[in-house]
């Protein structure tokens, strides 16, 4: 177990050095950083409602920078990453953990920037959920977007329509964790399974999500993606 999670951090190191290499986590941060100028600029209003707003926000950018993560590398150097992380589950594991340090990052930008745009109105209940709820929405962004690329979906189209449908639909639903029910809590105090029960949810989605991708990895699920994949192909319209 400790040699795997010393693979998995190297893999995340290794990740994140090509991802900051090529430049491709500057769209979602910049994108992310500009809406935090907006909801936070003028008079955002007594915290931690305006943090529903960033916290939501951060699940499709987790998603979004696990996707660059797990798509940094061509098929081989992929190859050549797995052979010395010494198989699937740490290379899984290092990209989620590479996406959860950048959403780490960003979530405690957005609640440092809540408390210098509201001073005095955060109190320390309101900061620890605040800090739980950014990331829970971030792993499991992180999650989504690990799933939705190499190797369970081969085809960038299908991987960035299937990631789209998935973050709208569970989003979107205020009753569902980890992500509904912590930004439905900040927003308007909605009880659901509270924010530390959110981050729980999101890390066990997050190990969902690493489990699924090592199988496809060594071959176990392969064909059930693959025969997805086609079918998504199929119903696409043509123009």
């Amino acid at each position: 177990m400790k040699r795997r999670l010393r693979a998995a951090a190297a893999v995340a190191m290794l990740l994140g050095e090509d991802v900051g290499r090529t430049e491709k986590f500057v769209a979602p941060a910049v994108l992310y950083a500009g809406v935090l100028a907006v909801l936070f600029g003028g008079a955002p209003g007594p915290l931690p409602e305006p943090w529903a707003a960033s916290a939501l926000l951060l699940y499709p950018v987790g998603a979004w920078l696990a996707h660059a993560l797990a798509e940094s590398e061509d098929e081989d150097a992929r190859t050549v990453t797995l052979a010395a992380a010494g198989g699937p589950w740490p290379l899984a594991a290092g990209v989620l953990l590479a996406a959860t340090a950048g959403v780490a990052l960003l979530g405690l930008l957005a609640v440092v920037w809540g408390v210098v745009a509201a001073w005095g109105t955060a109190t320390t209940g309101s900061l620890f959920d605040g800090l739980l709820a950014h990331l829970a929405c971030g792993i499991t962004g992180a999650a989504v977007g690990s799933v939705f690329s190499r190797p369970v979906f081969r085809s960038e189209g299908v991987a960035l329509m299937g990631a789209l449908v998935v973050l709208v639909v569970t989003g979107t639903q205020s009753w569902l964790p980890p992500v509904g029910t912590a930004a439905a809590a900040l927003g308007s105090g909605r009880p659901g399974v509270g924010p530390l029960g959110d981050l729980v949810v999101a890390v066990l989605v997050a190990l969902v999500a690493v489990t699924v991708v090592a199988r496809v990895e060594q071959g176990g699920l392969r064909g059930a993606g693959q025969r997805l994949g086609g079918l998504v192909e199929r119903l696409r319209p043509r123009s």
